[in-house]
């Protein structure tokens, strides 16, 4: 997890200083002599100035600016300690339960049960099934460790190999996203959920290698001549039955901290500035009070214009729950750190878990994580097909959990 938030973060860094050399090319060729360096330092600080102060100064004039800075801090302080731990406390567990998945034989069994799906679903290998196991039992990385694996690449072409970006992302998190909603008493949404989650993947992945073979048909071959040895795909353990399973336990819930923490930053900015952002004053005449899960609800309202689009689609009651998909484009772990505010407003219901639950599974934060991963395995060429492949793919996870619902609720 560390290694891609890095990766993350660089590929990032780059493409924004890209945009920016664009529109200071635009403006020396205008001005007819090259800038320095620290001149264009200089207009980008003056820049992003002015974008902060417009975003927080319309808040401060709203909310007055003793309030606005009283409901950062203690939103943020809520978050922590109301969601983020809890979030970390399912991550601990379900680590150490994956791990023990892991160890003991499971997670290859469900390979074998899922292989016979892969090639009519996904036109992928059956071993692929492996790389949808160990991504829903941890995180998005979990596929590119596999695809480097080379008793694992050789059954794949290469179109289908690049392809894994978005069928693993599509499983992200998911045992976390769906312990999480479980655990707040929506079991049967967020098994409509899982359910929407597996028709956007294939949405996302078949999309992803028509994009790739329209634009590059020499991917349309083997990525090696031999043929893979998939016995070689192993997880090795020594020692005895008791000691395999104390150290999967501790391996995994150590595992589970690491991703507790990363979710930490999301939870704690993203979050708080979404909130921010849909929900309005505590007071009883509208008046703000300073405190937690206040805000100018500009999301709110200009979701609830045309929310008779988000309704059909989805079944959203309400314009606010649109910050969930919004967020988890980011972040899922932000994203479900959204619901117990949503829960205790009461505009959340079965129908909404299943989306949520669908779409966060679906894109799991792929936008901070494709160009990542794209990048690892050499085709960063093909980073903005599988985005828009993904988005698309979400989109549709998002639309079969909500009409899946609507369906088994007629029955």
């Amino acid at each position: 997890m560390p290694r891609l938030s890095f990766f993350n973060r660089r590929k990032s860094t780059h493409e924004y200083h890209n945009v920016v050399e664009r529109i200071f090319g635009t403006f020396e060729k205008w001005v007819k002599h090259p800038l320095k360096f620290t001149t264009k330092r200089s207009f980008e600080a003056i820049v992003f100035l002015i974008i902060f102060f417009a975003f927080f100064g319309g808040l401060a004039y709203k909310m007055t600016l003793p309030k606005m800075l009283n409901t950062f801090m203690q939103t943020s302080y809520h978050l922590l300690l109301e969601t983020v731990f809890y979030i970390m406390a399912i991550c601990v567990l379900m680590g150490a339960i994956s791990k023990m998945l892991t160890e003991f034989g499971v997670v290859r069994l469900l390979e074998n049960l899922l292989r016979p799906l892969m090639k009519p679903l996904y036109n992928l290998p059956g071993v692929a099934a492996l790389g949808a196991v160990m991504t829903f039992l941890s995180d998005n990385p979990a596929i590119i460790t596999l695809a480097h694996d080379k008793n694992f690449n050789r059954y794949f072409k290469k179109y289908q190999l690049v392809s894994l970006t978005n069928f693993g992302t599509a499983f992200g998190m998911g045992l976390v996203v769906i312990a999480f909603m479980t655990g707040l008493g929506f079991g049967k949404g967020a098994l409509i959920g899982l359910a929407g989650a597996i028709v956007g993947s294939i949405v996302s992945t078949r999309l992803m290698q028509r994009f790739t073979l329209k634009s590059y048909p020499e991917l349309d071959e083997p990525v090696a001549e031999v043929t893979g040895d998939e016995q070689q795909i192993t997880f090795k353990s020594e020692g005895s039955v008791f000691m395999r399973f104390l150290n999967s336990l501790l391996d995994g819930g150590k595992d589970g901290v690491g991703i507790g923490i990363a979710i930490i930053p999301g939870v704690l900015c993203i979050s708080t500035i979404v909130m921010m952002l849909t929900f309005g004053p505590s007071g009883e005449n509208g008046q703000y009070m300073g405190v937690a899960y206040e805000g100018v609800p500009v999301i709110t309202w200009a979701a609830d214009k045309i929310n008779f689009i988000f309704k059909w689609l989805f079944g959203f009651e309400s314009g606010a729950l649109i910050s969930f998909p919004m967020t988890a484009l980011g972040a899922v772990g932000a994203a479900i750190g959204l619901v117990p505010r949503f829960i205790a407003e009461g505009i959340i219901n079965t129908n909404a878990i299943a989306v949520f639950t669908a779409m966060g599974m679906c894109w799991s934060g792929f936008l901070s994580t494709h160009a990542a991963m794209l990048d690892s395995l050499g085709y960063r060429k093909l980073i903005g097909k599988a985005i828009g492949a993904h988005t698309i793919g979400g989109l549709c996870a998002g639309i079969a959990a909500h009409w899946l619902y609507v369906l088994l609720a007629l029955i």
